[in-house]
């Protein structure tokens, strides 16, 4: 156990120092975790490390999966249902089939139900790594949704394609009829459980007496709550976590108080980037297990089926975007949809985004080793090596071409007619009025003969006119300068109030509590300045 601690806060150590290195070469972190791990993965000396996939799928899989769902924006994920359902479950279940055929033909031996359990391993992406490249390009905000949207819900429908493959092998047996009607049972039942559970967390939060620590620990409590739940009956895990976690995550704003959510979505993106860097760098550190159970299989052979997939899947998954956009514009002639003409620039890049990540080896990774009748389980670890190089080929080859791809599509912002500047400066200024009107109407009589009303009553109509400024000026220069400049003076005098607070400390007639209590208002003052001018940088 002591050497096992020291290992994975090593490991921690070492994902740090890469993922700054990630940031200084300016190349998603994903891909330099997965090429990290496979370095030292054939370091002599470096302790083997083997993962387990019920660790991954226990520990890891449902935090992930509730953190992505409460990111993801329940309006867009609305608008855009028909798109991301298409894909996360109609274009995994057609993959999953044409890896299954195209397996069968090609590696000797490969049986179609070992084809389809291939096809529902490598059929999901993985979001993480799309979006921690789509988030340093400017992209339209529609791709980013479908993207997160579809990630949440595809492993779940590649995760029963693989139940059911495996059910097949193991017993021998395939039935059309049942498998379909499990299949919308899984689904339908994890909606149940994650609805059932998040209504019981709903209440937890809103009418007890919670604090923000409570609060925060509750949502920890919650997805594993939600996955082990439909587990246990078999039903979908991932289904349940997702569902449960959009629906609290839209109602985060009633259920929470301010700081509970301050501080939950800061503990949340501190623990949701550790275990991303962790499975990421695993699945580097995996690779010289995996080679090492090959087994009668050639290393050469193996290499080859596994590129020979990838350019599958690759090419697959390009057709079902680019046939999508010409079927979304004949259908839009019947029914109404969210776009009539998505054009083909959009649908290159989100099929090019299709990376696959640590689900799929987890997925592989938990083939059982023996059969029903105690046999070893046909093509096991070749599955393992192909799933493997689908992983990094996709990872590393479409993750780095992926910006060139954007900036070559030339996309353009189609749903939002204001950038996201004018956005920002058009609500801050109706607050800032709306709170104006507020404060005249009702409390006309007070402000008088309260200064802190008359200061606040300032403060509104100064931000006004700073915003009516910003709105007017030049953004490509005087507007940017004069918010710079702002920002800038900001830093400075909050630096001195920070100096001022660390000299009033040294004095015995202050206490460190209150002054603490300053030093953590003057953060928060500095992170509201650098969101409020976000958008404007």
């Amino acid at each position: 156990m002591h050497n096992t601690i020291v290992l994975y806060i090593s490991l921690i150590v070492v994902i740090l120092f890469l993922v700054m290195l990630a940031q200084k070469i300016k190349i998603s972190y994903p891909i330099v975790l997965v090429l990290g791990g496979l370095v030292l993965g054939f370091i002599p000396g470096i302790p083997e490390v083997a993962i387990d996939p019920e660790l991954i799928f226990l520990i890891f899989l449902p935090p992930l999966l509730y953190e992505a769902a409460w990111q993801t924006s329940w309006k867009d994920f609305w608008k855009w249902r028909r798109v991301i359902g298409s894909f996360a479950f109609i274009i995994v279940i057609l993959t999953s089939c044409v890896i299954a055929y195209v397996s069968n033909s090609i590696i000797p031996g490969f049986t179609l139900p070992l084809g389809f359990l291939l096809g529902g391993i490598i059929s999901p992406p993985d979001a993480v790594a799309a979006t921690s490249i789509l988030k340093d390009v400017k992209v339209p905000r529609r791709l980013v949704s479908i993207i997160e949207g579809e990630s949440l819900l595809n492993d779940a429908s590649s995760l029963i394609v693989f139940r059911f493959a495996i059910a097949t092998i193991v017993s021998g047996t395939f039935v059309f009829t049942d498998a379909v009607t499990d299949f919308f049972l899984v689904i339908t039942m994890g909606f149940a459980v994650g609805i059932g559970l998040a209504l019981i967390f709903y209440a937890i939060h809103r009418w007890l007496p919670t604090t923000p620590s409570i609060d925060t620990i509750l949502t920890f409590v919650a997805p594993y709550a939600m996955y082990i739940t439909a587990e246990r009956f078999h039903f979908s895990g991932v289904i349940a976590v997702v569902t449960g976690g959009l629906f609290l995550s839209d109602r985060s704003h009633s259920i929470m108080g301010h700081l509970s959510r301050i501080q939950g979505v800061n503990v949340w993106a501190t623990v949701g980037f550790v275990l991303n860097g962790i499975v990421f760098m695993l699945i580097g550190l995996e690779l010289p297990i995996i080679v090492g159970q090959l087994g009668e299989n050639s290393l050469f052979d193996a290499i080859k089926y596994g590129l020979i997939i990838s350019l599958v899947v690759i090419v697959t998954r390009m057709i079902c975007t680019i046939g999508s956009s010409w079927f979304t514009v004949f259908i839009s002639n019947y029914i109404t949809t969210a776009d009539s003409r998505p054009g083909m620039r959009a649908p290159i890049v989100f099929g090019w985004a299709g990376m696959r990540g640590v689900v799929s080896l987890a997925a592989a990774l938990s083939i059982p080793l023996l059969t029903q009748n105690g046999q070893p389980f046909p093509q096991r670890n070749l599955i393992l090596f192909i799933t493997f190089v689908v992983i990094l080929v996709t990872l590393v080859f479409q993750g780095l071409t992926l910006p060139f791809v954007i900036k070559w599509m030339k996309l353009e912002e189609m749903d939002y007619e204001l950038p996201s500047q004018e956005q920002d400066v058009k609500i801050r200024r109706k607050l800032a009025q709306e709170s104006l009107k507020y404060i005249g109407e009702n409390y006309a009589d007070e402000i008088p003969r309260n200064e802190l009303l008359q200061s606040l009553k300032h403060k509104l109509e100064s931000d006004i006119e700073f915003l009516d400024h910003v709105k007017e000026a030049d953004p490509m220069h005087s507007g940017l300068d004069y918010v710079t400049k702002y920002q800038q003076i900001t830093k400075e005098l909050l630096e001195r109030k920070r100096l001022l607070l660390h000299q009033f400390n040294k004095k015995e007639m202050f206490e460190d509590e209150v002054i603490k209590q300053h030093l953590a208002q003057l953060d928060l003052e500095e992170e509201k300045v650098r969101q409020q001018f976000l958008h404007m940088e």
